[in-house]
Formats: C-alpha cells, structure tokens, sequence
C-alpha cells in the first residue's frame, strides 16, 4: 500500500516513477506534477535534496497530502507539458514550487541559476511567476531572484553580485561577452566594469584545475592581457570567509584600471 487506494504489485522498494504516479493516481484526473520532482524530468540537475512528490489539483478537489505526496490545490493551473507520459508543469511555475519548499538559500539560487544558466526558462519567467502567484512567504524569494535578474548565473556570482552591490563601486555587468576593436572574442568575465574596461573573475579551484580547465585559464587570461584589460581573479570561498579584504582587492584594481586609458574593447 503506497498510498490510500494505492498498492504497488510487487516486492521491494517503489522507484522514483512508481512513487510519480502513485502520487497522480492519488490526485485524481488533471493533477499535475511540479517542485522538484517535475524539474528532474526537464532534466536540471542543481536540485534541493527532497523525497516529496509535489502535486497540483483544482482548487475544488478534496484531496490531501499523504506519506510522499505534497498536494497543492490551486486556482492557477499552469496548462501542462508531457515530459515522458506524465502531466507536468512549466519549468518557471516548478522552479517557484520547489522554491517555495526549500528553507536553504543556496539551494534555491543554484536551482533558480541552472534554470536560466542552461536556457530552460529566463529570469524574467521566474519573476513573472512569482508575480502572478502573489503569495504570502515569497518576498525572500524575490530577493534571491534579484541578482539572477541582474545577470548573476550561479550561487557564488550571486555573492559576488552582493558584495558588488554593497561596496559602492561603479556599474558592473554579469556575464556579457567581451569583444576587441576587431570584433575578435576575449572573454565573457563573471563581472565586467565597461567604464574602466575592468574584468572579475570568480574561478573556483574545481572548475579551473586540470589540464584542459587550466589551459583554457591562461588561454583566457592571455587574451585579458594582449586587450589590455585589468583583470582581478577571487576564489569563491573567499566572497563569505573574506568579503572586505576582497572588497579592497576590488577596489586597488579598479584604481590600476584608470591609471591607463580604457582599452578599445566593446560588448558584444
């Protein structure tokens, strides 16, 4: 007995499909699947650690959570997509559900910046769903949404965003490609300052060690150099364990970026 009215004709352990569409026959006709569970059909990976099964019914439907099953029922319907034979909803309305469901601040961001980093849905989508939802406990997701909003497309640009945000520094810009005069590609930096030509780096140890992460890192770091633009590189351990000695690292660079004049260097 997996649920009420619900029994799994086998032994062992139910799977992650069977538990799926024990939860929908729960439900009943029309329910759809949202939050985590729905996100993993997508295929986005950047998930909080769950084993609910989340589920929307029409707000009318008697219906009520039990073992596994969260069931939401809700005036706001999205209309479904079919991802392997199971009613689901869009990725934004399933990225704000499971949002809505985890306590963990880094867990959201890094799902909300998967979401939009690997194009399944745009910032603007997850505003735009957390506008039209209008519930009560969503203002810190709004304020988790923001440095996505501003560009920011993982857990430590969004502390670098903040940290930006918060030491009075000139305007930057997240994640826009850098060109030369040529129309020749330099980089695509975490943080660009256009009015100093001025590039920030977070480069995490993981990502940027190996052969190839750390060719591909003096490959980058050389093209910086030839443009003539200033380029600072911050551990992102360091934004929380360290936050005002980089904060004056910041700014002893942007100061060597206006001793010399501002490279021909454009966005792209």
């Amino acid at each position: 007995m997996l649920l009420p009215g619900v029994v799994l004709l086998q032994n062992g352990e139910p799977t992650d499909e069977q538990k799926i569409n024990a939860a929908l026959l729960h439900s009943g006709t029309d329910s759809i699947l949202t939050g985590v569970r729905a996100l993993e059909r997508y295929g986005l990976r950047n998930l909080p650690d769950t084993e609910e099964v989340h589920v929307l019914v029409p707000a009318e439907r008697s219906v009520s959570d039990s073992g596994f099953v969260h069931v939401e029922r809700s005036r706001r319907l999205p209309k479904p997509r079919p991802r392997s034979g199971v009613a689901t909803a869009p990725v934004p309305r399933a990225v704000i559900d499971a949002a809505r469901r985890t306590p963990h601040k880094d867990a959201i961001t890094a799902m909300m910046s998967e979401a939009v980093q690997r194009g399944y849905c745009l910032p603007e989508a997850l505003a735009d769903e957390l506008e039209e939802g209008r519930r009560t406990g969503t203002e810190s997701l709004r304020t988790t949404l923001l440095p996505i909003l501003g560009g920011a497309r993982s857990v430590a640009e969004v502390d670098a965003w903040r940290l930006w945000q918060r030491s009075d520094l000139p305007e930057c810009r997240w994640n826009v490609k850098i060109f030369d005069a040529n129309g020749g590609y330099i980089a695509q930096p975490d943080g660009w300052c256009d009015e100093l030509g001025f590039a920030w780096e977070i480069d995490s140890l993981g990502h940027h060690a190996g052969t190839d992460g750390f060719r591909r890192t003096l490959a980058r770091n050389a093209r910086y150099a030839a443009a003539g633009i200033v380029v600072l590189q911050t551990l992102p351990s360091r934004l929380r364990s360290e936050p005002d000695k980089v904060a004056a690292e910041l700014r002893a660079a942007l100061d060597s970026a206006r001793l010399r004049p501002r490279p021909d260097v454009r966005i792209g």
